[in-house]
């Protein structure tokens, strides 16, 4: 069915800063082997360097592990009140750990909170068991997750991160699986917790200390994770994200040679994403664009609403008219299921296309019965004599 435009509304966007653009102006350097900033709304690269190299990544793995816990735990599959077994594979995990014994237990919920903060290969093996029956199952779920996120530099051979010749990572992956895991609004409960702790070992008569290994939480302002990972292969890494304002930004470093560069490498990505770019709001998931009469079905009418967030990354001192094309057909046949497309929301700066989201059904829209048919024809009847 041909679409028609709705409504077009111009808004004017003016975008101001006072702080020089000292970074733009200089030759910006990340000192990494590789490295990515990214905005988070609308996944736009903003800076990149050596971006789709594939690199060893540490425990930066652990965030595809953190991913497909998140998915498995709003899927139903697990619970954070399951008690989980932990295996002689598990508890045999070298690197970081958290030393727990085989045959104890420990909630999902603590395996999520010691994997966020002190990294536990232990723990993130004990997660992988416990959704997927085994480890090797698990990495390959992991393989499938990386290819459907478009991941084209990335091979998985542990859920843990320890080094192996066929395990690696590009820096432009890391941020795209680091963008879909901050979807997960849980995940936050414990990325953004500094310290912690936990009973660990059989009879529970041990406190494991547990403190967040990215030191970003505390140092830096608006930061929301996610994820450090070092070995002598991988050198120091990191994936950091923060927010201020409606700006929000994916910064990941590969292959520093200290820990501290590679927060301060970190840190200067952010600075510069947020001293020279802004986020503009179109829109957010379930606002409704419009209405749009509904044949033989049980309600006159159904709502139209956005389908996902909307964010214009622009650079800040740019300005230009932002015009809204809300494209929606002149009726729709019943029966329609919620979140089915019905049309479409078309955002332009100064005539140049910048997203194009669905606008989809907030409800169900059942056929309408004999009698609800016969009120509507009456009452057609009635409006037009």
């Amino acid at each position: 069915m041909d679409k028609r435009i709705v409504t077009v509304i111009l808004l004017p966007i003016f975008l101001f800063t006072f702080i020089a653009g000292a970074f733009a102006e200089e030759e910006f350097n990340i000192n990494a082997k590789s490295a990515i900033l990214i905005d988070y709304y609308t996944g736009e690269v903003i800076y990149e360097k050596n971006s789709n190299d594939k690199l060893p990544p540490a425990s930066i793995s652990k965030i595809m592990t953190l991913l497909l816990g998140m998915e498995a735990l709003e899927g139903g599959k697990i619970e954070l009140s399951d008690e989980v077994r932990i295996s002689a594979h598990a508890a045999g995990m070298g690197g970081s750990q958290l030393w727990l014994e085989e045959g104890e237990t420990q909630t999902v919920e603590d395996l999520f909170k010691a994997i966020c903060l002190r990294s536990a290969n232990d723990a993130a093996v004990a997660l992988a068991e416990h959704i997927s029956g085994s480890e090797e199952s698990f990495v390959k779920m992991m393989n499938e997750k990386a290819k459907s996120l478009d991941m084209k530099n990335t091979n998985f051979v542990n859920s843990t991160g320890l080094p192996h010749k066929d395990h690696y990572v590009s820096a432009h992956d890391v941020a795209l699986m680091s963008k879909e895991l901050l979807k997960h609004k849980k995940i936050h409960d414990w990325l953004t917790v500094y310290m912690d702790e936990m009973k660990v070992g059989k009879k529970k008569d041990k406190i494991a200390s547990l403190v967040n290994t990215n030191s970003l939480i505390k140092d830096y302002q608006g930061t929301t994770g996610i994820k450090t990972g070092s070995t002598n292969e991988a050198g120091f890494c990191l994936s950091a994200s923060a927010k201020r304002g409606n700006l929000q930004l994916i910064a990941v470093v590969l292959g520093s040679e200290t820990s501290k560069i590679r927060f301060e490498e970190s840190m200067k990505l952010l600075d510069y994403g947020f001293a020279n770019y802004d986020s503009i709001p179109v829109g957010r998931k379930g606002d409704v664009f419009g209405k749009v009469p509904v044949h033989k079905g049980n309600m006159e009418y159904i709502e139209a609403a956005l389908e996902r967030d909307s964010y214009i990354l622009l650079p800040k001192g740019k300005g230009g008219n932002m015009e809204k094309e809300i494209l929606l057909p002149e009726f729709v046949e019943s029966p329609i299921q919620e979140g089915e497309a019905i049309g479409n929301l078309v955002v332009k700066i100064d005539g140049n296309e910048m997203d194009n989201i669905k606008l989809v059904s907030k409800t169900n829209v059942e056929k309408a019965g004999f009698k609800e048919m016969l009120k509507k024809t009456v009452k057609s009847l009635l409006i037009n004599k």
